[in-house]
């Protein structure tokens, strides 16, 4: 049987901020990421599973990349939590703002890594995560691949 990849899309508005970087990027400003996920496995060749002929459900993959990711971020400030941004992230809390601490510093690169082991983690067994592509903006993202970890 043959491996075959399977890519779903997803969108979602996040917002964040670089400490320390000296750009434009340390202060705090949004982007809206569109990600793509795609796993690698053989379609099911069971005739009497209801997944028959499938790698995985797209909605199978859709609820594990919502639930992980998209219903996490979007909508949500990320700071790095080993930063003086705590301060910030304690105000717009107080305020009633979605605020994620993460303990990284919130890149594209970063959070690509982040959502890897997220999505490999819900996979089961005989599916492995391929890659994912995090688009910051219509010209920029970071990929992460399988095959270079």
């Amino acid at each position: 049987m043959s491996n075959i990849r399977i890519t779903k899309q997803f969108s979602f508005e996040t917002g964040h901020a670089l400490y320390g970087y000296d750009g434009k990027c340390r202060n705090v400003h949004g982007h809206s990421y569109k990600l793509s996920v795609t796993v690698i496995g053989q379609p099911i060749s069971d005739i009497s599973n209801v997944k028959f002929g499938m790698v995985i459900d797209f909605s199978d993959l859709k609820k594990i990349v919502k639930e992980e990711i998209v219903d996490v971020f979007d909508h949500a400030t990320v700071f790095n939590k080993n930063t003086p941004h705590v301060e910030l992230a304690k105000e717009l809390e107080d305020r009633g703002h979605n605020v994620l601490l993460v303990d990284y510093q919130p890149t594209s690169e970063m959070m690509v890594i982040d959502f890897a082991e997220k999505i490999k983690r819900r996979l089961s067994n005989n599916i492995a995560l391929h890659s994912l592509k995090l688009q910051e903006t219509s010209t920029s993202f970071a990929e992460w691949f399988a095959s270079d970890n």
